[in-house]
C-alpha cells in the first residue's frame, strides 16, 4: 500500500493509503457489481476504470469514456452504467470483464449549468432515477424549474420531472439502505459573511420546496436578496433541513456505512477562516442526526489546504473509497 502525501488523521483501528493517484481531478465514485471501482474526472471530461487485480491495494488505472461534456454523476443499475453529462443522462453497456463502456441509448436532456455544472445520480429500490441539477447563479429566480431542483423519471428515463426543488446546489445525493429515502446535501449562497447561511442536509420528498433563493437554513427568510414585503411569511411552506452544517464547509459527498452517514466536507474558499476540509460521521437514529464527530481530518494544515475530500464510496466488504480533487487521489481506507 503506498502512503499519503500529507498526515491524516483516523480513528483508532483504521488505515488509509494511496489507491490510485495523478487523476487529475476526481469527482464521483461508483462500483460495479464485480467491486470494480469508477471514476468521474468531469475536469478533463473521463469515466476511469480503477481496478485492483492483483488486490495490493493499489489499482490499474484504465480509460472508460472520453471527450464527455463535465461528466460527473456515474452510478451503476440493472448491470448499465449510468453517467450524468452537464446537459444530458446517457446510459451505457458495461463490460464487466473488458472494462468497457457502449452507448445504449440517451435518456434525456439537461439545461446547461452556468455557475453549478455538476450532476450527480441517485436510484432507489423501486429503479427510480434521482438527478441532481444545481443553480445557474449564486442567488436569483431561476427561468428554468429544472435549475435547483432534482428530477426523477424511471431507469428507462422516461417521463422526467421535478420531484424536489428550492435546492442551491445538492451536488451529491444518496439513498438510505434503511428507509429508502433520498437524502442530499445543500450548499449555502455566498457573500453573507462568515457565518450564514448554513449549509445543510435534507431529506428530499416529492414536491417540496427547500427553499432557495428566498430562504434558507431554518425556514430563515433571505431578506438581502428577496426585498418583497409579505402578508404571510414565505418560508411558512418550505422544508427545513433535518441538519444544519457550518457556513461554507461545503458538503458533497455522502454515504451510509455501517449505521451512520459519512460526509465529506469539501472546505470554504470565501470565508476569513477556513472550515471544512475533512469527513465526518454522523450518528444516526432511524432518519435523525443525533451525534457528529470527526472521522478523517489532517487536510488541511495551518491555512494551506492539502486535499479536499469529494466523494466516498463504500466497497462490498466495508472497505471507503474516497476521491480527492486537490490532490488528484482516490484514497482506501480499511479497518
Amino acid at each position: 500500500m503506498e502512503p499519503v502525501n500529507f498526515p491524516l488523521k483516523l480513528p483508532s483501528g483504521y488505515q488509509i493509503s494511496v489507491f490510485a493517484r495523478n487523476l487529475g481531478k476526481p469527482r464521483d465514485l461508483a462500483i460495479s457489481r464485480g467491486g470494480i471501482l469508477l471514476v468521474s474526472i468531469p475536469s478533463s471530461g473521463r469515466v476511469l476504470a480503477l481496478p485492483d487485480k492483483n488486490n495490493d491495494g493499489r489499482a490499474e488505472v484504465i480509460e472508460v469514456l472520453k471527450n464527455l461534456n463535465n461528466p460527473h454523476g456515474i452510478a451503476f443499475n440493472s448491470g448499465y452504467l449510468f453517467v450524468a453529462e452537464e446537459t444530458r443522462i446517457s446510459r451505457y453497456n458495461w463490460d464487466e470483464t473488458s472494462l468497457t463502456a457502449k452507448l445504449d441509448k440517451k435518456l434525456f436532456d439537461l439545461p446547461k449549468g452556468g455557475r453549478h455544472t455538476t450532476r450527480t445520480i441517485a436510484f432507489n429500490k423501486l429503479g427510480q432515477m434521482f438527478v441532481s441539477i444545481g443553480s445557474t447563479c449564486d442567488v436569483c429566480i431561476e427561468k428554468n424549474p429544472w435549475n435547483a431542483a432534482i428530477i426523477i423519471s424511471d431507469k428507462e428515463g422516461n417521463s422526467p420531472r421535478v420531484y424536489a426543488k428550492g435546492l442551491r446546489n445538492a451536488v451529491f445525493i444518496a439513498v438510505s439502505p434503511v428507509t429508502d429515502e433520498l437524502w442530499g446535501v445543500e450548499m449555502g449562497r455566498d457573500f453573507l459573511g462568515d457565518n450564514l447561511p448554513p449549509d445543510e442536509i435534507n431529506i428530499l420528498s416529492d414536491a417540496a420546496d427547500y427553499g432557495w433563493p428566498i430562504c434558507y437554513g431554518n425556514k430563515i427568510h433571505d431578506t438581502s436578496f428577496d426585498k418583497n414585503v409579505y402578508v404571510r411569511d414565505p418560508c411558512s411552506d418550505t422544508v427545513a433541513p433535518i441538519f444544519e452544517i457550518p457556513a461554507h464547509s461545503a458538503p458533497l459527498g455522502l454515504a451510509f456505512w455501517r449505521g451512520d452517514l459519512l460526509i465529506s466536507y469539501h472546505g470554504s474558499w470565501n470565508r476569513s477562516s477556513p472550515t471544512g476540509y475533512k469527513i465526518v460521521k454522523m450518528k444516526l437514529d432511524g432518519n435523525k442526526i443525533i451525534g457528529v464527530e470527526d472521522f478523517i481530518t489532517g487536510f488541511l494544515s495551518g491555512s494551506q489546504a492539502l486535499g479536499r475530500p469529494v466523494d466516498i464510496e463504500v466497497g462490498r466488504h466495508g472497505e471507503l473509497y474516497v476521491s480527492d480533487d486537490k490532490s488528484g487521489a482516490v484514497y482506501f481506507v480499511t479497518s
